[in-house]
């Protein structure tokens, strides 16, 4: 069986490629909103201790267990898995890395869409004279498909990240990051120079820039005791570093058993720090608290930073005029495609892996099941988005299995494949020398505070699966027509966990042919 050989064309290229992957569309809209909603600059510090006790160590333990897998030609979490210990389950649990971006990049192309679709809009003036509550109805009848253009938009997403995907690593993905990367930061830098230097008077604004920045990284110091802010944090260092999801192990694995990964892995992680640190708390918070107000912004931000993002800064951008609102238009939103579209190509890469190494598919082949895939799975999230579908794959896919996969790895890394060989695999090659603490961290610390995360997010998980929230609504209201609409949520919800359930199940028999597969071929996984 011969097999397209896949690899890095260079370290910069790889570092790219994984800080592509991190960085994506939470950084620009989800990070500014949790930290107004979770104290302000005093949300930093649970941040960044997590970020050190948590992200850094999993980085470490992920790149360094995709390199491992590399050395017997695995590029797959069940696989990787297995050969780090032989006992049949492992690879089971390796499931959720294929699952994980199968059932996220299903919603999440759809996601992406938005953004090219609204650089064409800015382009064309669709938001030009529009008051800002019909700009937020413009983006509500987008979503309620009042037109077709939004599965247009999402089928180009679907392509184009299909076509990337089939020209492989270096000659698809590396060149997205290499061309992405850059201009994600040449337009961030562009529009946080515009926020903060908004001023009090000119074109509208209220306030001046500085103002949203300031109110951003004032500490409200109380909130550090509550536990809802800690798992915020916790939160948004998986969902920023794309932990627990599989694809960094697969990118990981083809690269050479004796190059470096605990600086790249360093490199890839504050990369994505700076981005979301610097970039993504100078551009929506500012310029939205400049136009509208602390009180206004605050509000607006509890249901997250997409109507922010979405619905309101267009209409913000428009208050500058002519081709400056074009430009900061096509900025904005080119940039959160960019974030988005090389944080999907890593969605794809695992899938790719799994099929190529078990079944001896061809690069173009793999592109194309994954596109397939993915618009069979993502259709319901498109066309039943009202009905809760898009936010339930978000939450199962997108926040829980990330934190069930990474208890599993970091346990298994840290005491079942064994510290020693752990830390070895870490330091391999290194170029920097790795703090010794961090050894103690992997192995004691992470699974601790993992399992803390777990454990205080089971009363939110019950009540998402027993639908609390929405039988409450349901028992409130006598209004026929929420009732008929809460009732069809309630119907689309449990379908789609059904779904997904299936999903996670078949990807699972998959796994296990495969390894019937290997055994009557006589190859083995280590």
């Amino acid at each position: 069986m011969t097999k397209e050989k896949e690899a890095w064309g260079s370290r910069v290229g790889l570092i790219l490629a994984m800080a592509g992957n991190a960085v994506g569309l939470g950084n620009f809209l989800r990070f500014p909103a949790q930290a107004v909603q979770n104290g302000g600059g005093a949300f930093m510090i649970p941040y960044l201790i997590c970020f050190l006790l948590m992200g850094i160590p999993l980085l470490f333990v992920e790149w360094s267990s995709g390199r491992f897998g590399g050395k017997f030609g695995h590029h797959s979490t069940p696989f990787i898995l297995d050969a780090m210990d032989k006992r049949k389950f492992w690879k089971y649990i390796g499931v959720f890395g294929i699952f994980t971006n199968v059932a996220v990049a299903s919603y999440y192309c759809y996601l992406e869409s938005w953004t090219l679709s609204w650089v064409w809009h800015s382009i064309a003036g669709s938001f030009s004279g529009k008051t800002q509550l019909e700009v937020a109805e413009f983006f509500g009848n987008y979503v309620g498909l009042s037109s077709i253009e939004p599965i247009i938009f999402w089928i180009i997403c679907l392509v184009l990240n299909t076509w990337i995907l089939s020209k492989g690593l270096s000659g698809g993905v590396e060149k997205a990051a290499k061309i992405g990367m850059p201009l994600l930061l040449i337009f961030g830098a562009f529009l946080a120079f515009k926020a903060i230097t908004l001023k009090e008077g000119v074109h509208g604004a209220i306030n001046p820039g500085t103002l949203g920045l300031n109110f951003l990284w004032t500490p409200q110091f109380e909130s550090i005791w509550s536990i809802k802010v800690w798992l915020a944090a916790a939160g948004q260092v998986f969902f920023t570093l794309s932990l627990g999801m599989g694809s960094i192990q697969c990118y990981a694995s083809y690269i050479k058993k004796k190059d470096d990964i605990a600086l790249n892995a360093m490199s890839a992680g504050w990369m994505n720090g700076f981005v979301e640190i610097v970039l993504g708390s100078a551009i929506l918070i500012p310029i939205a608290i400049g136009y509208l107000g602390i009180d206004q912004v605050v509000e607006m931000t509890k249901s997250g930073g997409l109507g922010l993002g979405f619905k309101t800064l267009p209409y913000l951008f428009e208050q500058w005029g002519g081709l400056l609102a074009i430009a900061a238009g096509v900025a904005w939103f080119g940039l959160l495609f960019f974030a988005g579209v090389t944080s999907s190509l890593a969605m794809g890469t695992p899938v790719m892996g799994f099929l190529q190494d078990e079944f001896g598919w061809k690069r173009g082949n793999s592109a194309l099941a994954f596109g397939v895939i993915v618009f069979l799975l993502g259709l319901p999230t498109v066309v039943f988005f009202k009905y809760g579908v898009f936010d339930e794959y978000d939450y199962w896919a997108g926040t829980v299995s990330l934190v069930v996969f990474a208890l599993f790895e970091i346990i298994l890394f840290g005491w079942v494949f064994g510290m020693d060989k752990g830390w070895k695999e870490i330091t391999s090659g290194a170029d920097i020398k790795v703090p010794n603490i961090f050894k103690f961290i992997i192995k004691f610390v992470t699974p601790l505070l993992l399992g803390f995360v777990f454990i205080m997010s089971l009363p939110e998980i019950w009540d998402k699966i027993t639908n609390k929230a929405l039988y409450e609504t349901l028992a409130k209201t006598t209004d026929l027509t929420e009732i008929a609409n809460l009732e069809t949520t309630i119907l689309f919800v449990n379908i789609s966990r059904a779904g997904l359930l299936l999903l996670w199940l078949s990807i699972a028999y998959l796994v296990y042919y495969a390894y019937k597969k290997r055994i009557k071929e006589g190859r083995f996984t280590s």
